[in-house]
């Protein structure tokens, strides 16, 4: 499927289904700007109610140094409380997108990710890291705080009282901590960084595509109800595949003793 050109993305589809989201301002680590919050809402949009034949992404950073570095703040410097505002609001709009892609997200943390960028990590379905990767929310140091989507997605990665400690010191920590806390899935050498993402993203990509997106739905939305309300929204959402090509295909090459030919239908 063609896609548009950014100007401050990279965006590539090794195979058939996979997508490869770089961010890409390598000159300043991949800071996030007006134009980059831009370019990933319009990328994002779409994908929550039309991904097409779109099974799995990867977001990452360009380089080796940096994910993203949060927040440019140059760009930022002499801004008024609107142009702020506007901003801020397309930043909220980007992040909110990756939250709400029905296709799976699998950040590659590569290095940095600090800030807003921690904060696009966090939006991710789970992240792998680089051992050499290191993470912050820096933003009570200089007056502001996370308001991306930080302030929600980190308790529920880490726990409540983790993520007050990590969000109200501003301190920096490495990937092993992430690890250990919950926030990271895996960590990788960052030579076999991607290749582990794309293994997982390709994966997850041969797997019936409505079934990955409704289970996905499933988790995401049950996590914000009680169990009651969530039992009744994953059968909901199970019933979406009954009727579909994919469950009787499942079933055929099951019995059939071969690999499933997944169409999303």
């Amino acid at each position: 499927m063609a896609r548009a050109t950014f100007e401050t993305l990279k965006v590539e589809e090794p195979s058939p289904g996979l997508m490869v989201v770089t961010l890409h301002r390598p000159e300043v680590r991949n800071a996030l700007d007006t134009q980059m919050g831009r370019d990933l809402r319009a990328l994002f949009g779409p994908l929550r109610f039309t991904p097409g034949n779109l099974r799995a992404i990867v977001l990452t950073g360009s380089g080796d140094k940096a994910f993203c570095a949060g927040g440019d703040l140059k760009e930022r410097q002499g801004m008024d409380d609107e142009a702020w505002r506007l901003q801020h609001a397309i930043f909220e709009e980007a992040c909110y997108a990756i939250m709400d892609c029905a296709v799976p997200v699998v950040a590659a943390v590569n290095g940095a990710a600090y800030a807003g960028g921690l904060e696009l990590a966090l939006a991710a379905d789970f992240i792998y890291a680089s051992t050499e990767a290191r993470f912050a929310f820096t933003e009570t140091t200089i007056g502001i705080m996370p308001g991306i989507g930080g302030t929600q997605n980190l308790p529920r990665a880490v726990g409540v009282r983790r993520a007050k400690e990590i969000i109200l010191t501003g301190v920096p920590f490495d990937a092993q901590q992430a690890l250990d806390w919950g926030m990271v899935n895996a960590l990788f050498p960052l030579a076999d960084l991607m290749p582990a993402a794309l293994a997982t993203a390709t994966r997850i990509a041969a797997n019936a595509p409505i079934a990955v997106r409704q289970a996905k739905k499933a988790i995401h939305q049950g996590a914000q109800m009680d169990l009651a309300s969530g039992l009744a929204f994953e059968v909901q959402a199970y019933e979406r595949m009954i009727a579909t090509e994919d469950r009787r295909e499942g079933i055929d090459s099951f019995n059939q003793k071969r690999k499933p030919q997944f169409k999303g239908r």
